[in-house]
């Protein structure tokens, strides 16, 4: 099922309530590899009729991609709520959006038979943040689903984290119940257990 989608609410009424994972495509007119990477999406989304597929032109449509931390097209994310699990960025082949798209989703959706322990990591950001953008394609990167909150758009939750680690500046991540302010990228491997990377390329540089 293949779905053009026009603003954030159409996408957040069409998600709500589903249980699994689904897909987000961002493409554009504008972009050479947007036109080469299109036909490849299509004919990913031909072999799996049943599987929710959302598509956004980041032409017409401003405000998604901004919602979801997406700042390249082609890019396409799959959703666990309104948490970004995955994504794959730029001309992909059929064969890996499969492995990427679809492994990433049979891992959320048993999550319970994974060797990694889950968490519950909220990303508090806020307008035009640099590091923000930073920190949750890292996130991205080491498949770690999170929960993201704009707090340039949420003055109560703006208060509320101020009253609970007395800092206003974004990022600042709970993980846990555990406050990580600014890209901490070491804190982060460790509340969430995972090996430090060996100065690998940052996305969204």
């Amino acid at each position: 099922m293949m779905r053009t989608v026009a603003n954030y609410e159409e996408l957040a009424g069409a998600i709500s309530g589903r249980k699994g994972p689904v897909i987000v495509g961002f493409f554009g007119d504008f972009s050479d590899k947007s036109r080469a990477a299109w036909p490849n999406f299509q004919a990913f989304c031909e072999r799996h009729p049943d599987l929710p597929v959302f598509v956004v032109d980041v032409g017409r449509v401003k405000d998604i991609h901004r919602r979801l931390g997406v700042t390249l097209v082609p890019t396409v994310v799959t959703l666990q709520g309104d948490a970004v699990i995955q994504q794959v960025v730029g001309v992909r082949s059929v064969a890996e959006y499969e492995a990427t798209l679809l492994g990433q989703a049979r891992t959320a959706s048993n999550a319970s038979g994974g060797s990694r322990p889950s968490h519950r990591v909220v990303v508090y950001t806020g307008a035009h943040c640099p590091w923000c953008t930073r920190v949750k394609a890292y996130l991205r990167q080491r498949n770690v689903p999170f929960t993201e909150i704009d707090v340039s758009r949420d003055p109560a939750a703006a208060q509320a984290l101020v009253r609970k680690t007395g800092q206003t500046g974004v990022p600042q991540l709970d993980i846990d119940g555990r406050y990580v302010i600014g890209f901490d990228k070491a804190r982060i491997d460790a509340l969430l257990g995972l090996a430090p990377q060996a100065g690998g390329p940052e996305l969204y540089r």
